[in-house]
């Protein structure tokens, strides 16, 4: 363990921020930059920053359907063949955390791409409230279309330097529930890492299976990082999501850490527990690397 904390503290740093700092000074319009008004204020003592030194990183798009997509690229300066990570975002979007897990990865040698998945809807750094961003962008985007995005992605990261014979996939709430989903949806992926994705809820138009519905034939093996105090997650569908996996052939597994609550990774909330969020990210890379994704 000690290993993997030297290691984390060589990637990233904590920004020098005072609590006083100006709210505006968050919120950013490029792409992963700043966050959503929803979360302010900002834990700014606790917020970890990925230099890009020897990176070749910012954003980039892809075209969908007439649709331009932006992303997040971060990778190692100059390399090619490099295994491949889908960066899936929370409701709050690709702001300056998720582009910060996307240099952490391109740190360690991937090539690490994050999507506005939402830019259809709109954009949910511009609500001010948890249930504005679910109400009026987040609840208007298909599953569908998210799947098509990401296939669009893996595509582009085949032509541009990625490896994708070694594709991960990793979310984090929202993008949790992403990360199962898009495990079963792809053959092409080799492990996934959800971070507290919801596992059951109504089936809709919009979202029509959730990861309890699609576990018994899921075959990539996915790593679910949970929080033992998450009320918005009970452990019992946890269970529930065990009890269907194992109805399958598949080596999924889940950690629950039972000091946390939801959204632990999360430098820049209040939720953020550092011990776990660390040791969650050392179980994610170990996990990617004992599946073929390195």
């Amino acid at each position: 363990m000690q290993n993997f904390i030297d290691d984390f503290d060589s990637l990233v740093t904590k920004t020098p921020l005072s609590d006083g700092v100006d709210r505006r000074d968050f919120l950013k319009t490029a792409l992963g930059t700043g966050f959503a008004a929803a979360v302010m204020p900002v834990a700014a003592q606790s917020v970890l920053k990925t230099d890009t030194s020897g990176l070749t990183a910012g954003e980039v798009s892809i075209m969908v359907k007439g649709q331009k997509v932006p992303v997040y690229r971060a990778q190692p300066e100059g390399k090619s063949n490099l295994p491949v990570v889908l960066v899936v975002s929370e409701i709050f979007g690709v702001h300056e955390h998720i582009a910060d897990v996307a240099r952490r990865f391109a740190k360690l040698g991937y090539l690490a791409l994050a999507p506005d998945l939402f830019v259809r809807q709109g954009n949910p750094a511009s609500y001010a409230t948890v249930p504005e961003v679910v109400k009026e962008v987040v609840s208007k985007v298909p599953d569908e279309q998210v799947m098509g995005d990401l296939d669009a992605l893996v595509a582009y990261a085949k032509e541009n330097g990625g490896n994708t014979d070694k594709l991960g996939i990793t979310g984090f709430c929202w993008g949790g529930r992403i990360t199962w989903l898009y495990s079963a949806h792809n053959p092409k992926v080799k492990a996934g890492v959800a971070w507290y994705g919801r596992l059951v809820g109504d089936k809709t138009a919009l979202a029509p299976a959730h990861p309890v519905d699609i576990a018994p034939n899921l075959t990539v093996p996915v790593l679910g990082l949970y929080g033992g105090k998450d009320a918005g997650i009970p452990l019992d569908t946890v269970e529930k999501m065990k009890t269907a996996l194992a109805d399958g052939k598949n080596k999924s597994e889940f950690v629950v850490f039972p000091n946390s609550g939801h959204a632990f990774h999360a430098d820049y909330r209040p939720s953020y527990l550092e011990a776990d969020a660390r040791e969650g990210w050392q179980r994610c890379v170990a996990w990617f690397k004992a599946n073929g994704v390195a």
